[in-house]
């Protein structure tokens, strides 16, 4: 099968209103920018998008939020956005807030064909309401169902036409797991390779999980916060 497509616009062409996205990446780091650009031009909207959090204002997910082609947030942070809190605040937006570790467990449990796990994340608290709970060496947990979703796009630093990934440092965060959990997995990366180019011990994400690669340009990899030390 043929998985090298031209750009990000033939990459996310079938995304249609109303679709479950994952998108990987970590504040700024690693988030994919190409096909970020392409969702808003595309106008695609009333979408659910799973991300760790929701970008800034100008820059990534905020970018769809300030366009709002978002219906629904399932993250785990979200405080740099204040476009996403005006919004939230108005009733506009809905959010389902989920602590980071089980954001990042329920991602790896559906790339693992586990339907859900007990946690004991939460309990006591308002992420516990509806949930199941079951006490497990005399401590409560709740039981959370794995997250699905029908595209999962990510950004990587190399990647063969295979569709194998490589990911550079923290860029990796949570976008190896995503890239095992969604129905279609689209993958931008910065140097597209030819198969026998990357090192088999050194892949991060085996090429059986991706379904689209392109090869991605003009990234801006922003910083959320730069400090520096005086």
């Amino acid at each position: 099968m043929k998985k090298v497509v031209a750009n990000a616009d033939e990459a996310i062409q079938d995304i249609q209103d109303g679709a479950v996205l994952m998108l990987g990446g970590f504040g700024l780091c690693g988030i994919p920018e190409n096909c970020i650009t392409a969702l808003v031009k595309k106008a695609v909207k009333g979408l659910t998008c799973i991300s760790n959090n929701a970008g800034v204002d100008d820059f990534g997910l905020g970018l769809l939020l300030k366009t709002r082609q978002i219906r629904k947030m399932m993250s785990s942070y979200v405080g740099e956005n204040a476009e996403f809190e005006r919004q939230l605040l108005a009733g506009e937006l809905e959010v389902d807030l989920i602590p980071q570790g089980t954001l990042a467990t329920r991602i790896q449990m559906a790339g693992m064909g586990i339907p859900a796990f007990f946690t004991p994340a939460g309990y006591g608290t308002e992420v516990a309401e509806g949930k199941e709970v079951r006490v497990f060496n005399g401590k409560p947990h709740l039981m959370e169902l794995a997250l699905h979703a029908d595209f999962a796009i990510v950004k990587a630093w190399k990647g063969d036409t295979l569709g194998n990934l490589v990911f550079r440092k923290t860029t990796r965060n949570f976008s190896s797991s995503m890239a095992r959990a969604g129905q279609i997995t689209i993958a931008e990366v910065e140097h597209l390779v030819q198969p026998g180019e990357l090192d088999p011990d050194n892949i991060h994400v085996p090429g059986i999980y991706v379904h689209r690669i392109f090869q991605g340009g003009n990234y801006e990899k922003r910083i959320e916060r730069r400090t520096v030390k005086i």
